[in-house]
């Protein structure tokens, strides 16, 4: 296990802090007129195919260890988030999952699966982006408990930057990646991170989301 006390955290300039901000409000204000219809037509889909509000809400660590709330659109049947916390055989099945339901678990709804592999899901994201909790690229956000079992090192590396809507585990396989990979390939980000470097994962994103649309 890496110890942070034996490691030198990168130094975020505030310039490129700066910068990363422009890049998340520019193109995040884009992508919401872009993906405005889109979004509304999903809403009405998750809410004609099954029971329950049309957005999920759940707590997410953010920058400086602050927790607050990341926005999808329901991908699971009403409850499902009771259900994780309250049936032991669920919960060893989503901790071994990387903190998601299995793709296959009878608790995703048929039209879920399609948002999850499209990650079209993810879209009301772009409001946690707009408020500055988090960045258009980024660490997956994480889960308190997700984040609990990573080296003291790396929760104080992630701390350091918002969390994203895509980053390197995304445009390098998605759920082909391995928890151990994503884990050095988090740490690689965020060790070497620049707002440049966000412009690149950023233009590879859409080719990921398709390849990973038509996976099986």
């Amino acid at each position: 296990m890496i110890d942070v006390a034996q490691h030198t955290l990168p130094v975020r300039g505030r310039g490129a802090i700066a910068a990363q901000r422009a890049i998340d409000l520019v193109v995040g204000v884009v992508a919401c007129a872009v993906f405005a219809l889109p979004a509304v037509v999903i809403a009405v889909l998750v809410k004609l195919t099954s029971r329950g509000p049309v957005v999920f809400h759940h707590g997410r660590v953010g920058r400086g260890g602050e927790v607050f709330d990341v926005y999808k659109f329901r991908s699971m049947r009403e409850g499902t988030e009771v259900d994780v916390v309250h049936d032991p055989a669920l919960w060893a099945s989503y901790v071994d999952h990387g903190f998601k339901l299995a793709p296959d678990d009878p608790h995703i709804t048929r039209f879920g699966r399609m948002l999850r592999r499209t990650s079209l899901d993810e879209l009301p994201q772009l409001v946690n982006v707009l408020r500055g909790e988090m960045s258009l690229v980024g660490v997956r956000p994480l889960l308190a408990e997700e984040l609990a079992l990573r080296s003291p090192y790396d929760q104080a590396l992630y701390r350091t930057l918002r969390p994203g809507m895509t980053g390197l585990w995304q445009t390098e396989g998605r759920s082909t990646v391995h928890d151990v990979d994503r884990l050095l390939l988090d740490r690689r980000y965020l060790e070497q991170w620049s707002p440049w470097g966000d412009l690149v994962i950023l233009a590879r994103t859409p080719r990921a989301l398709v390849r990973a649309g038509h996976a099986q």
